[in-house]
């Protein structure tokens, strides 16, 4: 086969949609984007390691918030979706997504064994007109000195036989307004060939794709929106104990920053960093940096700032309890939220796991209330959400607020609460109007 009949027979698969899509990794990112291409009429398959979620996907159920159960149902009713633990249908695909974890070790440096494992997959398989696209949040560098070598061992051509791509994910779980259908996607493709048909698949399932100079670029576009996210929130956490020395207000102080029209975009402090891309991309960024003998060292401060606050606010707990003539030691504390965000289920990164964690230590019996997470573990402690959220608000010595869930009700929080420390700031509008 030819380098011109590769790519144009992968083309014209594309546009009529007979293409078959996989997506490895069916978890936050994978499974939306599994949606999208099953909603533009393409068929896709899930390839994961876990046998449950492959199970879920075939009996048309889905474990994803973001993506409805009766959008799985119907796909599959389509004919549209299906899941597999087995790689050897990798062969049968035309174009994969690779949307698998790239968490740090506990050294702070990547962990891109995950990419690693499955491009050795891809390579075992790989034939002329795959197309492949890496979306796993990576350093600089990754897919062009790390999978392209491990594909181009089977002797095909990068761009003539096959075509090589990096499109960082943007999910952002919990939102309505941005989700995988019509937020911009960055592409950068290893050759002209590589981008012109990996745009080609994406813009079947996504309203906008940016294209950009190189794989290289992508990868670095995405630590730079999540490194200016954590810069920006280690600044304004600072602000809160800059704000905490002065006596001030910090949230009257953002409040009132914000009406400034221009130069000015407000973030809010907290209990620190959570989630699968904030807390963890940066340091990608930062340890890429090292390997070149430079040190970035805005994104070091702010990790150390974000890492830090779970003590600061455990102090604030302590202090309060000291104030009511209580130890730590013995006092009933409720954790209130203990995803990592508002409104959704994942406990990733959470700073309540910290926060929870470092209570315990003090000697504090610890429990938490979630709407969204009916169970937690942290540092081998197993614990069940309080069933009565009344009845625990009224039970504690102290409740720290560290997930302002909309479904909670903070005027009842306030009245049925004997102290609270409250790490977002959800009570200060009532404080306000009282």
């Amino acid at each position: 086969m030819t380098a011109s009949s590769s790519k144009d027979r992968l083309l014209q698969r594309i546009a009529d949609r007979s293409a078959h899509v996989g997506i490895i990794g069916i978890g936050y990112v994978g499974l939306p984007l599994a949606a999208v291409f099953g909603a533009a009429g393409l068929r896709v398959t899930g390839l994961d390691t876990s046998a449950e979620r492959v199970a879920a996907i075939n009996a048309g159920r889905s474990y994803i918030n973001d993506v409805p159960t009766d959008v799985v149902a119907q796909l599959r009713a389509d004919g549209l979706l299906d899941a597999t633990t087995d790689f050897d249908v990798i062969s049968d695909l035309d174009a994969i997504s690779i949307c698998v974890p790239t968490p740090l070790r506990k050294t702070r440096d990547p962990d891109i064994s995950a990419i690693i494992a499955v491009t050795e997959q891809i390579a075992h398989r790989l034939r002329p007109g795959h197309l492949i696209v890496l979306e796993s949040t990576t350093y600089p560098g990754t897919t062009r000195e790390v999978i392209l070598p491990r594909l181009e061992a089977s002797g095909l051509t990068v761009g003539v036989d096959y075509f090589l791509a990096f499109s960082p994910e943007r999910v952002d779980p919990g939102r309505t307004d941005w989700t995988t259908r019509n937020t911009p996607k960055i592409m950068g493709g290893v050759t002209p060939a590589c981008l012109e048909t990996a745009r080609a698949l994406y813009e079947t399932a996504i309203e906008r794709v940016v294209p950009v100079s190189s794989p290289e670029v992508a990868e670095m576009v995405k630590l730079l929106e999540n490194t200016f996210r954590a810069v920006n929130i280690g600044l304004v956490n600072e602000v809160l104990l800059m704000c905490d020395k002065l006596g001030l207000d910090v949230w009257e102080v953002i409040d009132a920053a914000a009406t400034k029209p221009f130069g000015f975009m407000k973030f809010t402090p907290g209990p620190g960093l959570g989630g699968h891309c904030i807390p963890i991309d940066p340091l990608y960024l930062s340890w890429k940096l090292k390997m070149l003998n430079y040190t970035a060292r805005f994104i070091d401060l702010a990790s150390e700032v974000n890492t830090e606050m779970p003590r600061y606010w455990v102090q604030k707990v302590q202090d309060a309890l000291n104030d009511a003539g209580r130890p730590v030691k013995g006092s009933r504390v409720l954790a209130l939220g203990v995803a990592y965000k508002r409104d959704v289920d994942d406990v990733r990164e959470s700073p309540a796991l910290d926060i929870i964690h470092l209570l315990h230590e003090k000697g504090a019996l610890v429990t938490y209330h979630d709407p969204h997470v009916p169970e937690v573990q942290v540092e081998g402690l197993r614990l069940q959400c309080e069933p009565d959220l009344d009845n625990a608000l009224k039970w504690a010595d102290c409740v720290i607020i560290v997930t302002d869930h909309s479904a909670y009700d903070w005027q009842r929080v306030a009245r049925l609460a004997r102290r609270v420390v409250d790490t977002r700031g959800a009570l200060r509008h009532l404080t306000h109007e009282s």
